[in-house]
């Protein structure tokens, strides 16, 4: 590789790394449309304990009516990201999630160990999620009542569908 190609690798790497961070940013602050600027209009959307979407928009309309409900506070901490190029214009990711959640209607504080496996191409000059999957590695769900205290209901394995009251797990 030239110099110029190892700078316009490094800057990509730079760019898609920006890019996982804006779409991880635009889910812990409710912004749908920023959200949908990091996704391809046919991107798939692949998500342990979601259904499966084929396209941005089917994704970003589950997103706003589940995601942003109200009393439901989220944060993703990713981490450990290799990106590996396939040519100049697609790359791979992947990356390990911290992902915390607090649903106040359902008095629970969810905790989940995630990997990330995302698919990326340059399109009009700039990069794009194209695939993104993830699959759960550990989970912690807690449930608080009335009087505030905390019990662990979930430790291991996730149930199979997020949200999912932990009274209504399976085994």
């Amino acid at each position: 590789m030239t110099i110029e190609e190892r700078l316009q690798r490094l800057e990509d790497d730079r760019a898609i790394r920006d890019l996982k961070a804006r779409y991880l940013r635009a889910a812990d602050a409710k912004d749908p449309e920023r959200m949908a600027e990091t996704l391809s209009p046919d991107a798939l959307i692949a998500y342990e304990g979601f259904p499966e979407f084929h396209n941005r928009d089917a994704f970003i309309a589950i997103y706003r009516e589940l995601g942003c409900a109200p009393g439901i506070y989220d944060i993703h901490h990713a981490a450990n990201g290799i990106i590996s190029f396939d040519d100049t214009d697609t790359a791979t990711g992947e990356w390990s999630l911290l992902f915390h959640n607090i649903n106040l209607a359902a008095r629970t504080l969810t905790q989940f160990g995630i990997e990330y496996a995302d698919r990326y191409v340059r399109h009009d000059g700039r990069w794009w999620i194209t695939e993104t999957r993830s699959w759960r590695k550990s989970c912690v769900i807690q449930t608080v009542d009335a009087a505030g205290h905390i019990q662990v209901s979930v430790m291991g394995d996730a149930p199979s569908q997020f949200g999912q009251a932990p009274a209504q797990q399976e085994g």
